[in-house]
């Protein structure tokens, strides 16, 4: 049974930054009530990278809230608008993606959602479904719509203008198609990070425009990464994946600082007010309320007995200073008596690049046998056999073969 409507905006407004507009929001929640209709609230998904992580939890955990009251959740995979990418944020054209790297990740989309969305209240639509068929004439009156002008205040677009910095027309579609697939769907919801505020708006406005009631703006917080500065992204690689180990989720937690994990809690955590106001203040030690955190988001998950290994496995390595059982072997073939480090650490997998490898080393997160090495222009002698260590918690064992 629907929550009435006190009681639902209650629930809606707890964690976001901004709504637009509450007056129009308890409107649509009354008539949605009275003739027993439920909203249609939607949130799009670029698939730019294929995994979903904690930073996407902030809106999905929004969504779950809107399907426990009763409405309908569109998750939407823009797997055409992945094509263009979107420039929010950017200071230079986004290389755009292939169909088939867009196609690629969104099928990892549609089998993680499901670990947080209720798959029977949720709709998953792709906008390439009515865009691929759009034809140059509809294009040009969604393009009619907005002017140039109005696009060059959104900040980023302004800032590249006034410094000379190139702005693709293409880029200026995207906004657009954003706002067009809300008139596609009739959505009455759409909700989105801070940085999307612009793009959402414009769904407003183009839904006046083809004639509909416009969306109602929800925009919640950006969840910095495990650097506690960027926002958390692939891209920048400080992101914690849903679809990653338990073992590797809870240590990743685990790292992050006092500070940031107070806002983590703030964004992800399910416990009570009253439970969150311990954590804020203090009264549960920081070190139990970062564990009591990696449990419940762990879990969340992998289930309870997976995080409860993840968190045995990260106090034998980092509590009790030991090492794991479960180090991978791998051998590798070295032609010549020894390999140079940065090398050695991208062939055993341990980094992507050599360059990667090369900052680590800089930065003190690699070891051989438990020994630091700060010298990224080292050389390993290539006989026998080594423990490498890059970072807190990859290990890999190479066995040097001839």
């Amino acid at each position: 049974m629907k929550k009435e409507v006190r009681d639902q905006l209650a629930l809606i407004k707890r964690g976001i930054v901004e709504l637009i507009s509450e007056e129009e929001l308890v409107k649509k929640l009354e008539n949605s009530l009275k003739n027993n209709k439920p909203l249609r609230v939607k949130a799009g998904f670029d698939p730019t990278a294929p995994d979903l992580h904690l930073g996407h939890m902030v809106l999905l955990q929004k969504l779950k809230v809107f399907q426990e009251l009763g409405h309908k959740v569109i998750f939407l995979i823009g797997d055409f608008t992945g094509m263009i990418g979107d420039p929010t944020g950017r200071t230079t054209i986004r290389n755009a993606l292939t169909r088939e790297e867009v196609l690629e990740n969104s099928e990892t989309y549609k089998s993680q959602v499901f670990k947080v969305l209720d798959s029977e209240k949720t709709e998953v639509v792709f906008n390439s479904k009515w865009m691929d068929g759009l034809g140059a004439k509809e294009l040009v009156e969604i393009a009619s719509k907005y002017t140039v002008a109005r696009m060059l205040e959104r900040n980023d677009f302004h800032e590249r203008y006034t410094s000379c910095k190139p702005i693709s027309i293409h880029e200026f579609l995207y906004p657009l198609i954003q706002g067009y697939d809300s008139c596609v769907l009739n959505a009455d919801i759409e909700i989105g990070g801070t940085d999307q505020k612009f793009n959402l708006l414009i769904g407003r406005e183009l839904q006046r425009e083809f004639g509909q009631k416009p969306q109602v703006v929800l925009t919640l917080p950006l969840l910095e990464g495990l650097d506690g500065k960027l926002k958390m992204s692939k891209s920048y690689g400080n992101y914690i994946g849903i679809d990653e180990s338990p073992k590797d989720m809870f240590g990743k937690i685990m790292s992050v600082s006092d500070q940031l994990m107070l806002r983590y809690y703030e964004l992800l955590s399910n416990v009570s007010k009253e439970k969150l106001e311990e954590v804020n203040s203090g009264r549960i030690p920081p070190r139990d309320a970062k564990e009591n955190l990696a449990m419940e988001i762990t879990a969340r998950f992998h289930g309870i007995e997976a995080a409860t290994m993840g968190k045995e496995y990260f106090n034998k390595l980092f509590v009790k200073k030991g090492v794991p059982d479960d180090i991978e072997e791998v051998e590798l073939n070295i032609k010549g008596e020894d390999v140079w480090l940065p090398r050695l650490l991208t062939l055993a997998g341990l980094t992507s690049s050599n360059s990667e490898a090369r900052r680590f080393i800089i930065q003190g997160g690699v070891y051989i046998d438990g020994n630091k090495v700060i010298d990224e222009n080292m050389k390993v002698d290539a006989e026998g056999a080594c423990l490498l260590r890059v970072g807190k918690r990859k290990f890999k064992r190479v066995k040097f073969i001839r």
